[in-house]
């Protein structure tokens, strides 16, 4: 079995595309199970943000699963295969497993060296682990995806080259202007009460504005997150929570807005906007980070309304400079891959060292069994000590080849001295079948809730 990546993001798609093929969560979970449903795939999880979309399974066959891959993302996100194919990259085996890596580290997200991908890798795997759909390949690449992002976090300056997308859109609406000085004062709305969303109300509240609303569907959820930010000793912004139907008032007294919603539709259409702005003095500066948009790419062309939303971010992303520290992060990453990739071929050898061991042990103990037979006179004492000298002979006699070949097989083109091994010793394939079930197993119990 292989590693596969097909998928599609802000490098290779422009923003219509990525907007129309966004997954909501039902459709992510169903398009798993399907996934597992094809032939070609054992294992698969999905990595939907707003600005990516990356389908991982591990599958027996390469052209199969690529076919197979492809035709579900397609059909599960609405966009025609043959609109959506040239859009599409696909990643196999050390070339998936050092995208992933890249994009933990936030060296293939549209703000180099941002964060909050670390989160929606996290969220990925818990998807994945809740359906039952990520197994042991997927666990072990997705936990390790999150100890080198957050290795490169704490080993490196990367994040002096990047933000977050919330810090990088309100910079863009500040145009020039110091963030903390262009907010200071004014009124923020929030829509949305996800994970983006309350990282936008926390990086609105650092900056300086002085009240924030947060409209949400589910109206508890607003409320819990304006009364984390109204804890004593936290923000000191003024925070309520309002229900959607009140948003249309809430924007004609608000002087920035950020939205970020699972809405399939808009949430704030030009009309909308342009009926909020009506008679007011001061501009609006609406910040839109959702995928599909929240807000109707016509609201920039109002009097008085400034937009940023996911398409002008890629734009401006594409010109900001690179830090010194990139290459540093990259030199981890390619560390990283090696020995991730040492460590799972030389554990594909290990079911085959157990077996061998274990027809080792059985041997010993039907040669023990035939000696007392034919010695029937020895007492326990000389029993024991001609058990363990046959059980010494066996162990130093096997002891040299296992540790070498668990060296050789971690070692790039190893994966043939498990097939040697099983040759060499006549060793019965279906008992090395049941060490890796068993190992799996094991795996899957240990994994399971943990992310």
């Amino acid at each position: 079995m292989s590693l596969l990546v097909v998928g599609l993001s802000h490098r290779s798609a422009p923003v219509s595309i990525l907007e129309r093929a966004a997954l909501a969560a039902d459709t992510q979970a169903k398009l798993l199970q399907d996934t597992l449903a094809a032939e070609p795939a054992a294992e698969g999880t999905v990595l939907a943000t707003c600005n990516r979309i990356e389908l991982y399974a591990d599958v027996d066959k390469f052209h199969a699963g690529v076919a197979e891959l492809s035709t579900l993302l397609a059909q599960h996100s609405g966009v025609g295969l043959d609109e959506l194919t040239p859009y599409l990259y696909v990643h196999y085996e050390d070339r998936a497993v050092h995208h992933l890596f890249s994009v933990a580290c936030g060296l293939d997200s549209m703000v180099v060296g941002e964060g909050q991908i670390l989160g929606q890798i996290k969220d990925a795997l818990a998807l994945g682990q809740e359906l039952h759909t990520a197994g042991r390949l997927l666990n072990d690449l997705f936990q390790q995806a999150l100890r080198v992002g957050k290795r490169a976090h704490s080993e490196t300056g990367i994040d002096r080259a990047g933000q977050s997308l919330v810090t990088f859109g309100l910079e863009q609406l500040a145009d020039g202007t110091d963030v903390d000085t262009w907010a200071k004062g004014k009124k923020a709305l929030v829509i949305g009460a996800g994970s983006m969303s309350s990282l936008a109300a926390a990086t609105l509240a650092r900056s300086g504005v002085s009240e924030i609303v947060i409209a949400n569907r589910t109206l508890a959820r607003a409320e819990r997150l304006a009364q984390i930010l109204n804890e004593p000793g936290g923000t000191g912004v003024a925070a309520h929570a309002v229900e959607m139907v009140a948003v249309g008032d809430e924007l004609t007294r608000a002087d920035v807005v950020v939205s970020c919603t699972g809405a399939t539709g808009l949430v704030l259409t030009g009309d909308d906007v342009e009926t909020a702005v009506q008679g007011r003095r001061s501009p609006l500066a609406l910040l839109d980070l959702a995928m599909p948009r929240d807000i109707d790419a016509a609201a920039h062309r109002i009097p008085g309304v400034r937009l940023v939303d996911i398409e002008s971010l890629a734009e401006a992303s594409a010109d900001a400079p690179m830090a010194a520290d990139v290459d540093q992060v990259r030199g981890i990453v390619s560390d990283e891959v090696a020995a991730f990739g040492a460590a799972q071929r030389a554990a594909h050898i290990t079911p085959t060292v157990v077996a061998l061991r274990t027809m080792a042990a059985d041997v010993v103990a039907g040669e023990v069994a035939r000696l007392e037979g034919r010695l029937p006179g020895l007492d326990d004492k000389q029993r024991a000590e001609i058990t363990q000298t046959v059980r010494r002979v066996v162990d130093k006699l096997l002891h040299a080849p296992t540790v070498r070949v668990k060296q050789l097989a971690s070692e790039p083109g190893g994966a043939g001295y498990a097939d040697a091994l099983r040759t060499l010793f006549d060793l019965d394939p279906e008992t090395v079948a049941s060490v890796s079930r068993a190992d799996l197993n094991d795996a899957d119990v240990k994994n399971r809730g943990r992310v």
